[in-house]
């Protein structure tokens, strides 16, 4: 099945056609930069640009970086706060005039890792962590997907995501060294709470894991996403098939 997968950040939304039988995008991916926040209505026009660029006519899957309960949008931490209590479905189904199904960014991101990634096979507790301009979380236990919000736990008297996103990196223009360590303590936290047997850490920083996984000091076994930052185009691709099926 073709599905064209979109995957919505802080700073940008991007998207691709997608085989979900294999994982593979079936062309480049399209990015469209949202350095200001836009409301609702502009995000939707922005994924229908997307539409339009692949001239597509077939189902489309959205992740979303929020709390995401049926096809309304509970929080939109990074995003414009207009978006909470948004019908997405009906948002971004007009928009991209096609059937649209919604899920978490990082739940998209942990199901194509899952599928056909980092954690394909494994059939032990994981933690997938995405870290970009905030920090997505998911829990993932024999064929069970929990999306989560670790990264508004407390850490120093803030949100956690405040301390090691990797927009606090680029932002505060923290050494990989100590961004490594600020992430390091922040895991520890998590695995003292959830005991992951193995730990998958995505987002566009990923493709660096080598600057900072020797100063990341987990218990469990620490990979990097396979799929890097087109995890959430995958993933967002194979729910949208899921739904269509259910």
């Amino acid at each position: 099945m073709k599905v064209l997968g979109i995957d919505i950040g802080g700073s940008s939304i991007k998207g691709a056609p997608v085989e979900t039988g294999t994982g593979r995008l079936l062309a480049g991916r399209f990015k469209i930069e949202t350095p200001l926040l836009l409301s609702p209505a502009e995000m939707a026009d922005a994924a229908g640009m997307i539409a339009t660029h692949f001239r597509w006519r077939g189902p489309v899957g959205i992740g979303f970086p929020g709390v995401i309960h049926g096809g309304t949008i509970l929080t939109s931490a990074n995003l414009d706060k207009k978006f909470i209590g948004c019908d997405a479905i009906k948002l971004f189904g007009k928009g991209t005039g096609r059937p649209v199904a919604l899920t978490n960014d990082a739940a998209a991101a942990a199901l194509a890792e899952m599928t056909f990634g980092a954690g394909r096979n494994f059939g032990g507790k994981v933690l997938l962590l995405t870290l970009g301009t905030g920090v997505g979380s998911v829990l993932f236990f024999r064929g069970a997907l929990f999306p989560c919000e670790l990264g508004h736990l407390q850490m120093d008297g803030r949100d956690a995501e405040r301390r090691v996103a990797s927009s606090v990196k680029r932002r505060k223009d923290l050494s990989w060294k100590e961004w490594g360590r600020r992430l390091s303590r922040y895991i520890n936290i998590l695995e003292g709470l959830f005991w992951p047997e193995l730990i998958i850490i995505g987002g566009g920083v990923s493709a660096k894991h080598a600057k900072f996984f020797k100063y990341v000091k987990p218990r469990a076994r620490m990979v990097p996403a396979e799929f890097l930052n087109e995890a959430g185009i995958v993933g967002a691709a194979l729910w949208a098939e899921q739904e269509r099926r259910a």
